[in-house]
């Protein structure tokens, strides 16, 4: 347990003194500062304002930025180790593979989360001084999903670069699973309902299997807990699910997928010639 917390310790150090660290936060805090500036609490859409208005935006943003940021600093962190032999030296200790794996994915995910979190807690700060409502229970719920969705990315980052040679075939598997998640897997579904007349409870069903689709419809299920936005998808969705049970998978689902990931990544990471 003390190699382990060493290893955590030096993951979160170096990680803290990294570049894509500050540029990171800048995005995620940076955000919470303009959004407040540019008076989007002020604004109304759908009927929200205040920091539910807030929170709308910031979902949108960390629906695209998060994952790719976990993806790209994530799948350098084995392969980068090896390609620069540091593991040469790091293994000449008396270190297990159990504990460096799993010490790295750990402190990685404290990092990965503490902009998110900060950003969070300081638009609540400046809604309090500024007398905003605040709706807790969604901040909560919100706050749980964002957790989710960055542990599954952040174990399938591990995973690829256990897999991976090199760092830039590394970041190409990134950037095209990033693409194929978040940009073409609804649109392909969509071409071949149309194509095929497939059943679209089995559309709907393999979109689910998507934790980017799920992140995004758990978010809309905040403001809206009938989802009319999602027209008849809603009622499917509901009826299958409930509005307590699709929250649920939708916190649970990536949790378990993202441990599997780390799993297989640990299982190969151990297995191979890393020196």
């Amino acid at each position: 347990m003390k190699k382990f917390s060493l290893i955590l310790k030096n993951e979160i150090k170096e990680s803290i003194t990294a570049k894509w660290f500050y540029l990171y936060s800048i995005v995620f805090i940076g955000a919470v500062i303009v959004l407040y500036v540019t008076g989007i609490t002020e604004s109304q859409v759908l009927g929200f304002m205040g920091l539910s208005r807030f929170l709308l935006t910031y979902i949108q943003l960390c629906l695209v930025v998060l994952p790719i940021f976990i993806l790209i600093t994530t799948v350098r962190s084995i392969v980068g180790g090896k390609e620069s032999n540091a593991f040469e030296y790091m293994l000449s200790m008396p270190v297990s593979f159990r504990d460096f794996f799993w010490g790295k994915l750990i402190g990685r995910l404290s990092i990965v989360l503490a902009p998110v979190i900060v950003a969070l807690i300081l638009s609540v700060f400046v809604g309090l001084i500024k007398r905003l409502e605040i709706e807790w229970l969604i901040l909560i719920k919100y706050s749980l999903l964002l957790i989710s969705l960055s542990w599954f990315f952040l174990c399938l980052g591990m995973l690829i670069s256990s897999i991976v040679d090199r760092q830039e075939t590394g970041l190409a598997i990134a950037f095209f699973i990033w693409l194929v998640l978040i940009l073409f897997l609804d649109f392909i579904l969509i071409g071949v309902f149309l194509r095929y007349r497939i059943n679209p409870e089995l559309i709907i069903t393999i979109a689910l299997l998507n934790p980017l689709q799920d992140f995004r419809v758990a978010s809309i299920m905040l403001f809206d807990p009938d989802m009319t936005l999602l027209g008849p998808a809603a009622w499917f969705i509901l009826s299958l699910f409930g509005k307590t049970g699709f929250f649920l998978f939708t916190f649970f689902y990536p949790l378990i997928a993202g441990f599997i990931l780390a799993v297989g990544g640990y299982v190969i990471f151990s297995r191979r010639d890393v020196v």
